[in-house]
C-alpha cells in the first residue's frame, strides 16, 4: 500500500497509550489498533481529525504517502 500511518510514531511522541487515545477519540481499541499497526484499508476524516486533536499533530504528521513503483527500482 502507499499510504503509511504513523500513527504510532505520534503516540510515543505525545506519551499517549492505545487505551488513552482510544477513550479520547472514541473508536475502539480494536480499530485504534488496525490503524497503529498499518492494516487499515480507510479512515474516516472524522477520526483522522478527532486523532490530529488528541496527538495536537498535522495529518501529515501521520500519514505519508510512498509510491510503490519508484520504491521497487
Amino acid at each position: 500500500m502507499s499510504i503509511i500511518i504513523h500513527l504510532d510514531v505520534m503516540m510515543a511522541k505525545r506519551k499517549k497509550g492505545l487505551t488513552e487515545l482510544s477513550k479520547e477519540v472514541d473508536i475502539t481499541m480494536a480499530n485504534l489498533s488496525i490503524l497503529k499497526n498499518n492494516k487499515a484499508k480507510a479512515v474516516r476524516f472524522s477520526t483522522l481529525d478527532a486523532i490530529c486533536r488528541a496527538l495536537d499533530c498535522q495529518p501529515g504528521d501521520i500519514l505519508e504517502y510512498i509510491d510503490d513503483e519508484k520504491e521497487s527500482e
